[in-house]
């Protein structure tokens, strides 16, 4: 009498579990950040150049410019402008280029991972650097400069809005200018002499009224120079407003402006950003 064995059963293979849009969005974020981190280049001049920059001009510059407010005081502000802009602007300006040369950004687009997936990586980097950069540099300045930190609700807030304006102009401006960098290596030859220019006209390592009337004109044009405006409302006396080109801090028509450029950066960005380079069609 013969038995006969039944075939074992298949074994099931492990469902493959699928991550929702919220997780995605994070572990894409974590991978930005870490990115962002192994890169030296990138966390000292980011990180460090601010600081660096507030100790070289406190040391040359010890004057006031009336009310109380020194100089320090003064650049500060515009250093906190800067560094939010360089994480932002001057980063992603750099370094979306050099995925792209590398074929990076072709492979994302063939991947089943939403595109979107890939700018809110971004813009999680951009927040997360973002904060800790300020917070350091408002560690800096209240201990060796004698900046004063907001006493109040309403001050605390104007910093979050236009903080937060500015760094989204800055993103999508920045996402926009890396299509105008045709290798990697020409990244930093596009981004950098613009990031530098504004610095020089918005106020940023001089008082912006003492900028001859020409050079405030074309600054206003841009969003730098109405994020330090705004910076400087917040950490500055309120009677320095006066001292301003207008008279006053106008915190409305800097919500205006830096809300304007958030429509224009992300126009830009619709039309112009590129997956892959031209050689790539």
């Amino acid at each position: 009498m013969t038995t006969t064995t039944k075939p074992a059963a298949p074994v099931a293979a492990p469902a493959t579990r699928r991550l929702g849009p919220g997780a995605l969005t994070l572990r894409q974020g974590r991978m930005e950040i870490t990115q962002f981190l192994r890169s030296r280049e990138s966390v000292v001049f980011t990180m460090a150049f601010p600081i660096i920059m507030i100790l070289v001009f406190a040391s040359i510059f010890k004057g006031e410019l009336g009310g109380g407010v020194k100089f320090t005081q003064y650049f500060v502000t515009g250093m906190i402008a800067t560094g939010l802009m360089t994480v932002s602007f001057q980063n992603l300006g750099i370094w979306i280029p050099i995925e792209r040369d590398r074929g990076v950004l072709k492979r994302y687009r063939g991947t089943p991972m939403p595109k979107w997936v890939y700018f809110a990586g971004k813009v999680i980097m951009v927040v997360a650097i973002g904060v800790a950069e300020t917070a350091l540099l408002l560690l800096v300045a209240v201990l060796l400069f004698d900046l004063r930190l907001p006493d109040t609700a309403a001050k605390w807030l104007t910093f979050g809005w236009v903080a937060a304006l500015g760094v989204t102009a800055f993103t999508l401006c920045g996402i926009a200018m890396s299509s105008l960098a045709r290798t990697a290596r020409s990244g930093s030859a596009v981004i950098t002499p613009v990031a530098l220019v504004l610095q020089f006209i918005s106020g940023v390592f001089f008082v912006f009224t003492s900028l001859p009337n020409w050079m405030q004109q074309v600054a206003a044009l841009f969003p730098l120079k109405w994020m330090c405006q705004g910076l400087r409302s917040v950490f500055l006396p309120d009677s320095f407003g006066t001292q301003e080109p207008s008279g006053s801090f106008e915190l409305g028509r800097v919500a205006l402006v830096l809300a304007l450029w958030c429509v224009i950066g992300l126009a830009l960005c619709l039309t112009t950003f590129r997956w892959t380079t031209k050689r790539d069609g």
